[in-house]
């Protein structure tokens, strides 16, 4: 922050240093926005990282709408899971509209207005996602969906700030390798 505060006084000895005050401060708010504490344990980087968006230089920053969204499903869903279980890994979370294009994502992916994350969870070196599922179930915590993809290979969860659903899916792949959904026999 003293770095700003130096470059509006420069700004005020020398108006024609307008452009760079201005360069700066986007750049100053790019940033920090990236670094942006969402909870305890959770940084807003995490949940737009995009391997896609990198290699195709699309840029994956949501908008103050979505960024609400993102907040809601950490801190309501995600860090209270975080502090019941450990360390989540977050494997998909924001997708602006061209990323998701660019993965063949759903056109109504939750995760396009920063309401869905995929996650894993890893105990003593192995994958153990199912800890995830069964926290979820026997916790009180409120979700939209939850989805078990592919045989525990990660969770699809989501969280909407009005109308959550507590719906509980299954994905796998039929005959012709399409990926198909079923609710989940929860009981």
């Amino acid at each position: 922050m003293g770095d700003l505060l130096g470059l509006f006084y420069l700004f005020l000895i020398f108006p024609l240093s307008l452009p760079l005050f201005y360069l700066y401060i986007i750049t100053y708010i790019r940033t920090n926005t990236r670094k942006m504490r969402l909870s305890k344990n959770f940084v807003l980087s995490e949940i737009t990282r995009s391997n896609a968006a990198k290699r195709l230089g699309i840029k994956n920053e949501p908008s103050k709408k979505h960024l609400q969204n993102i907040k809601n499903i950490i801190i309501n869903l995600i860090q209270p899971m975080r502090n019941a279980l450990g360390p989540i890994r977050i494997s998909s979370g924001y997708r602006n509209p061209n990323v998701n294009r660019a993965i063949n994502g759903s056109r109504k992916s939750q995760h396009c207005k920063g309401e869905a994350l995929d996650l894993q969870f890893w105990s003593d070196g192995e994958i153990s996602n199912k800890e995830i599922y069964d926290w979820v179930l026997s916790s009180d915590v409120e979700f939209d969906q939850m989805i078990n993809e592919f045989d525990f290979s990660w969770i699809h969860i989501s969280f909407k700030e009005k109308g959550n659903r507590k719906q509980v899916l299954e994905a796998y792949k039929d005959e012709d390798n399409d990926t198909v959904y079923k609710y989940a026999n929860i009981s």
